[in-house]
């Protein structure tokens, strides 16, 4: 069907953007007016619907005019499912998990106004996905400044394809965005479009002294920050964590599902106790964050038993402990086990959070060193992490 002129929805996107807070110069606002969202997301989108399902819609099964008004909606759009599956494989509604997507506008923008881009100068995205952050940065930098990485060959076709309708012929390269490119290194700014456990060392080392990096941090779905790091001279990186931030986890890094029987796993403790703080504080955003810290490869998962109450775990699969929560009267009772006692570690991290105050997530400084990734909140000793990199 014919697509309608989308240039009134892209100055309604740009309005919307600036009154948000997201789009803060002309220089990206002519961007935002410039490239058409809707190339971008061929050959269709999936959206949700109940029971779990997502419900494919195609741009060319779809009217022109209702095409257009999703693609300048205000919310992220799935475009693959499950590592294989685009919308214009399938007719019915289905289950799946997103594994590719065109993310909110006001994350993309506000991401790219936040890098302190300039003209003339070079950036790396990791993540290319549909594209269309690709596009803005190409109309802004010129297209031979931006080199973009995707991992998935399917991904990076369809956004190549799109960025070569959309008039921009960049460097689109399919592989490993943790690695970097080298090739064409080193780069002014560095941006994430994909969530990492931490910021490679790679990423540091490709970036100019004086450059910047943004990428968000953490392995959880919630609870991950946005860190903002300038690199230094003698190669480390400094800066701090700007805000919250959910993006896919890189690939490479996306932690399996726990299967099998969870109170099997659970079944010989070491230790068991009151816990002192409640364990669905790890339902909350910074209190998730600050236990990735104190426990960076733990997994928090929630069941319920046979007669419907709500159990919450704990796993570090590498360490081989783990932490089983349950609900009494009187509270929650902890019972852990294997040679790290996470909830310990854990507890203590959030009890100098408490204490402090409940600093929050824009409060967190952050330097790397090719050796360690350390994490503080100002001067409290308890509030201090040291990751080493493996």
């Amino acid at each position: 069907m014919p697509v309608p002129d989308s240039a009134p929805h892209r100055r309604a996107l740009a309005d919307r953007l600036e009154v948000a807070g997201a789009l803060r110069s002309p220089e990206w606002r002519a961007a935002v007016e410039a490239v058409p969202r809707e190339l971008f997301l061929n050959p269709g989108v999936f959206l949700p619907v109940d029971g779990g399902y997502w419900r494919p819609v195609t741009a060319l099964g779809t009217d022109g005019e209702e095409w257009v008004r999703l693609a300048y909606s205000d919310q992220s759009l799935a475009t693959q499912l499950d590592g294989h599956l685009t919308a214009d494989q399938i007719a019915e509604p289905v289950t799946g998990v997103p594994t590719s997507s065109s993310t909110t506008p006001v994350t993309v923008v506000g991401m790219i106004e936040d890098l302190e881009l300039n003209r003339g100068q070079t950036v790396l995205e990791i993540g290319t996905g549909t594209g269309y952050s690709t596009a803005l940065m190409c109309h802004r930098l010129g297209e031979d400044n931006v080199t973009t990485i995707e991992v998935d060959p399917q991904v990076a076709a369809r956004a190549d394809a799109a960025l070569e309708e959309a008039g921009f012929s960049t460097w689109t390269v399919t592989g490993d965005g943790l690695l970097g490119h080298p090739h064409r290194a080193p780069y002014d700014r560095v941006i994430a479009t994909c969530a990492v456990r931490r910021i490679p060392y790679t990423w540091v080392r490709q970036t100019k002294p004086g450059g910047i990096i943004l990428a968000t941090v953490g392995s959880w779905p919630y609870g991950t920050g946005l860190a903002k790091v300038t690199v230094n001279a003698d190669g480390t990186a400094e800066g701090r964590i700007i805000g919250r931030s959910s993006f896919m986890q890189a690939r490479s890094q996306a932690a399996a599902p726990l299967a099998g029987d969870l109170s099997a796993r659970t079944a010989y403790a070491d230790t068991e106790r009151s816990a002192k703080v409640p364990p669905r504080l790890l339902e909350e955003w910074m209190p998730a964050f600050l236990t990735q810290l104190a426990a960076p490869g733990a997994q928090f998962v929630r069941a319920v038993d046979s007669t419907g109450s709500l159990l919450l775990y704990l796993f570090d699969a590498e360490r081989e402990s783990f932490a089983a929560f349950t609900a009494g009267s009187s509270g929650w009772t902890v019972r852990q086990g294997g040679p790290v006692a996470l909830w310990d570690m854990i507890e203590q991290t959030l009890t100098a959070w408490r204490d402090a105050g409940h600093p929050d997530i824009d409060t967190v400084r952050v330097h790397i060193s090719n050796r360690t990734h350390t994490y503080w909140i100002g001067d409290e000793p308890l509030m201090k992490w040291e990751l080493q990199v493996a």
